[in-house]
C-alpha cells in the first residue's frame, strides 16, 4: 500500500448486481453503518431511524446493532413501506463518490503531506454516542478534528486506544449521589474491524517491559476518508491483568496509567510499522502519547544507523505537541521506578543511562527528586508546540517558562491554535435547512469563509426564532423523558414521576450547563445565593430555569458534592419544576442541549478553562453564550454576539474571585440576559434577541470551526514539520 493510500482507501467494495435485491439493500445499508461517515449526515441519519423510530433511539442511535435485528427480507419490506429504495441508493453513492474524491482543498493545500501522512495520536475520541471510547471534552476535540481532516482531505491516520468497556454509566442513587456503572461493549455492534498489515494478516504488536511482554491487537474504525486505529490489550498471551488494561478510560492507578500511555505511544508507533505507514508528522494531542517519540527514535537508530542525539533531533523536528491543561496538577507524572520497569527494554535499545533517560521528562535534567514529566517528554521532543486558546496559550508559556529560563515569556517557543467543532456534527438538522434555503447554494462547502455566515443577517427574524423555538421544544421533551425515567429506576412516588413529566415550560428563558463536573468550573456559582435564585427562577413575568448535566471523575469528591447539590433541588419546591438534572452525559445529551437551550452557561474559575468548544457548538444552533471571558469566549465576545460575566479579571485570591464573579453573574442575568429575552415586539418576537443571536452566528460560526481549526494545524505545524514549506523563517 502506498502512502497516498493511507488517506483514501475506502471501505471494502461491494459486489452489487443490476437488480436491487434484498441482499443488496442489505448490504449496501452495511457499508453505510460501518463509517462513521454516516453521522454527520442527517439523510443517512434519518434513513436509519426511520426504519425503526423507537428502535433506534432504545440502541443509542446504532445503526449496526439496528441492522442486526433486520433480515435482508425484513429490510427489503420496511424500504417497500416507506419507499426507501432511492434514499438507501443516494446515501451510498454519496457514501463512494465522497470516499473517491480527494478535495480541492487538500490538493492545494496539503502539499508533502499527501506521501507523508499525519499521525495523529489522542488517548480518547469522541466520535458518536454508540461508540463509547470518550469521556468528555478531550476525546470530542479528537473527533472532530479527524471528522474535519477528512471533509478537507487532509492525509492523516489517527491512533488512540480501545477500551471495551469506555468511560462509566453514571447514575444517581436516591441522595443524589453519583454512582459509576461500567458495561461491556459488545464489539460487535461497532464500526471496527481487526487492522491487516501489507501480508493481509491482522496486526499484533508487542512491547517488552522489565516485567514481561505486552501485546496488543489493532483495530480499524473508518471516519470517512480517515481511518482510525485503535490498539485493544484483550488479548490471549498477556497477563489476566494486562487484558484488562484497556478495559476502561481514565480508570486504575498510576502503574495502569503508565502502561496505557506506553501502549498508546510505543504501541501506536510500532502499530503505524507494522501497517506499513511511514508518517511524516507525529501529532501527540496532549502528553499521554508522547513515548511515541522515544519510540520513532528508536526507530531511527535500528533503521537508519543513526545515533541517539541525531535520531532525537529528527524526531522533534518532525513532532507537533499539544497541551491542554492550564493546572501543573494535570499533567501525568511517573516516577524513576515505573519508568524503568516499563521503559527500560527501551532505553536498552536506544543505548542511553537512566539518567538520561529521566532527564528527558524534568524541567531539571539532574534533579533525582523531579518525577518525569509527560508534558515536559512532549515539549522537548517537538518542533511546534501549542496551547489551545490565546489567553492559553499565555498561561501555557508562563507555566513552563522554566523550560526555557535564557528567554522571556514572550519568547517562550509554544503558540495557540484556537480548538474548534465539526459543524456538520453538531448543527441541528432543523438549522441546516434554515441555512440551506438562506445561505449560498455551496455554502457547506465553504463554511470557514466568514462571507458565508453573513446571510444569516437576511433570515427572517421569525423563521429564526420559529426554528429555534422547535428545537426548544425537542429538548424540553427529551428533558422530561429522562427526568422522569430517573424518578421512577430510584422508585420515587407516582406523583414526582408525573410532576417530572410536566416540568420545564418552552416560553421560559432556559439556560443550559453541561460538563465536566470539576470544582473549578463552578457548576454551582449560580447557586450561591438561593433566595435570589429563587426571585428569578419563580418570577411572574420574567422567568428563568436550568438544565444540567455532567460527569464527576469517580476519584473526585468534592466534584460529586457539585453535583449532590444540584440534583437534590429537586426536593425544594422552590426549584422542583424549574432546575432539572439530566443523568449520564455522553454526546446525545450535549447534542440535545447545545441544540435547544436559549443560554449557555459557563462560568470556570479564569484562567483555568483552556479553550472549551460546547458553547461553540451552541453558537451553531442559535443559543448565546453567557460565560467568563476565559479560554475561546476571551477571543470570541465582541459585546453584541453574546454575554460576559465580570472584565475578564481575577482576584488572587479564590474566595474572593468567585464572590465577585457570582455578583457579575446575578447583574448580568438581571441587567442584560432577562429583560433582553422577554423584550417583544407586538407579534411576540424578541427582536433585540434574535439580533444578538445573529451576531453571535456571523461573527463566530465559522470562525471556530474545526475546519478552520485544522486548517491551522495544517499550515503552521504540519507543513513545517514535514519539511514541507517553501519558506520557514521561525527557526527553534
Amino acid at each position: 500500500m502506498s502512502r497516498t493510500d493511507i488517506a483514501t482507501t475506502t471501505s471494502p467494495e461491494v459486489s452489487l448486481g443490476t437488480g436491487l435485491t434484498a441482499e443488496t439493500l442489505y448490504e449496501k445499508c452495511t457499508v453505510l453503518a460501518h463509517n462513521i461517515w454516516w453521522s454527520w449526515q442527517p439523510e443517512v441519519i434519518n434513513l436509519f431511524r426511520d426504519l425503526d423510530p423507537i428502535r433506534w433511539r432504545q440502541l443509542d442511535h446504532n445503526p449496526i446493532a439496528l441492522l442486526s435485528e433486520f433480515t435482508p427480507e425484513r429490510l427489503e419490506m420496511r424500504a417497500a413501506e416507506l419507499v426507501l429504495f432511492s434514499r438507501i441508493n443516494h446515501a451510498y453513492r454519496r457514501l463512494k463518490e465522497y470516499l473517491a474524491h480527494r478535495p480541492i482543498w487538500a490538493k492545494t493545500h496539503s502539499g508533502v503531506l499527501g506521501s507523508m501522512p499525519v499521525a495523529y495520536f489522542s488517548l480518547e475520541f469522541g466520535l458518536h454516542e454508540s461508540i463509547p471510547v470518550y469521556s468528555g471534552g478531550l476525546g470530542v476535540l479528537s473527533g472532530d478534528h479527524i471528522k474535519s481532516a477528512s471533509g478537507l482531505g487532509v492525509p492523516l491516520v489517527a491512533i488512540g486506544l480501545f477500551y471495551d468497556q469506555g468511560y462509566f454509566k453514571q447514575r444517581l442513587d436516591e441522595t443524589g449521589w453519583q454512582q459509576e456503572e461500567y458495561l461491556d461493549t459488545k464489539v460487535e455492534n461497532l464500526p471496527m474491524e481487526p487492522a491487516v498489515g501489507p501480508d493481509g494478516k491482522p496486526i499484533m504488536i508487542g512491547i517488552d517491559t522489565r516485567n514481561g511482554r505486552l501485546l496488543a491487537k489493532v483495530h480499524l474504525m473508518r471516519v470517512g476518508r480517515v481511518r482510525l486505529y485503535l490498539l485493544d490489550c484483550d488479548v490471549e498471551g498477556n497477563k489476566p491483568e494486562d487484558r484488562e488494561l484497556t478495559s476502561r478510560l481514565y480508570g486504575g492507578d498510576n502503574r495502569t496509567r503508565i502502561r496505557q500511555e506506553l501502549v498508546a505511544g510505543v504501541g501506536g508507533v510500532r502499530a503505524l510499522k507494522a501497517l506499513g505507514i511511514t508518517p511524516g508528522v507525529y501529532h501527540l494531542n496532549e502528553g499521554h502519547s508522547a513515548f511515541a517519540t522515544l519510540e520513532g527514535i528508536r526507530e531511527r537508530i535500528k533503521d537508519d544507523g543513526m545515533s541517539f542525539d541525531d535520531a532525537l533531533r529528527d524526531v522533534a523536528q518532525h513532532t507537533v505537541f499539544t497541551t491542554h491543561t492550564p493546572v501543573p496538577a494535570g499533567h501525568d507524572r511517573f516516577d524513576g521506578g515505573l519508568i524503568e520497569e516499563h521503559l527500560g527494554p527501551l532505553r536498552d535499545e536506544l543505548g542511553i543511562s537512566f539518567e538520561q533517560l529521566m532527564g528527558l521528562g524534568r524541567v531539571e535534567p539532574k534533579n533525582d527528586h523531579e518525577p518525569f514529566c509527560m508534558t515536559v517528554l512532549g515539549l522537548k521532543l517537538s518542533r511546534k508546540a501549542n496551547a489551545v486558546s490565546c489567553l492559553h496559550g499565555h498561561v501555557t508559556r508562563r507555566m513552563w517558562a522554566h523550560l526555557w529560563p535564557w528567554r522571556v515569556e514572550e519568547e517562550i517557543p509554544i503558540g495557540h491554535i484556537t480548538n474548534g467543532v465539526h459543524i456538520p456534527s453538531w448543527l441541528a438538522w432543523q438549522m441546516r435547512q434554515l441555512y440551506d434555503r438562506q445561505f449560498a447554494p455551496d455554502w457547506f462547502s465553504r463554511m470557514g469563509q466568514p462571507e458565508v455566515w453573513q446571510a444569516i443577517h437576511e433570515v427572517d427574524p421569525g423563521e429564526l426564532w420559529e426554528t429555534h423555538h422547535t428545537l426548544k421544544n425537542l429538548l424540553l421533551s427529551f428533558v422530561r423523558r429522562r427526568v422522569s425515567r430517573q424518578c421512577r429506576r430510584r422508585g420515587e412516588s407516582e406523583e414526582a414521576v408525573e410532576r417530572a413529566r410536566n416540568m420545564l415550560d418552552p416560553n421560559v428563558l432556559t439556560i443550559g450547563f453541561a460538563r465536566r463536573f470539576a470544582t473549578y468550573k463552578r457548576a454551582d456559582l449560580i447557586l450561591g445565593n438561593l433566595d435570589w435564585l429563587d426571585k428569578i427562577v419563580n418570577d411572574p413575568q420574567r422567568p428563568l430555569q436550568l438544565i444540567f448535566a455532567g460527569k464527576a471523575h469517580p476519584a473526585d469528591q468534592p466534584g460529586k458534592e457539585l453535583i449532590k447539590r444540584i440534583a437534590n433541588l429537586r426536593h425544594d419546591p422552590r426549584f422542583a419544576d424549574r432546575i432539572a438534572f439530566i443523568e449520564d452525559y455522553d454526546i446525545n445529551v450535549c447534542r440535545h442541549m447545545i441544540q435547544g437551550v436559549d443560554v449557555w452557561l459557563n462560568n470556570p474559575r479564569r484562567p483555568l478553562e483552556a479553550s472549551g468548544t460546547s458553547g461553540q457548538k451552541a453558537v451553531l444552533n442559535g443559543a448565546l453564550n453567557l460565560s467568563v471571558l476565559d479560554g475561546w469566549w476571551a477571543e470570541g465576545y465582541d459585546g453584541y454576539n453574546g454575554f460576559a460575566i465580570g472584565k475578564g479579571r481575577s482576584h488572587v485570591d479564590v474566595g474572593l474571585t468567585d464572590g465577585r464573579d457570582g455578583q457579575y453573574l446575578m447583574e448580568t442575568l438581571e441587567e442584560e440576559v432577562i429583560p433582553l429575552y422577554y423584550d417583544r415586539d407586538i407579534d411576540g418576537l424578541p427582536r433585540s434577541w434574535i439580533k444578538r443571536m445573529m451576531n453571535s452566528i456571523s461573527t463566530l460560526a465559522w470562525r471556530f470551526s474545526s475546519d478552520r481549526m485544522v486548517a491551522d494545524y495544517v499550515r503552521s505545524t504540519y507543513l513545517p514539520a514535514a519539511g514541507g514549506v517553501s519558506c520557514d523563517m521561525n527557526f527553534r
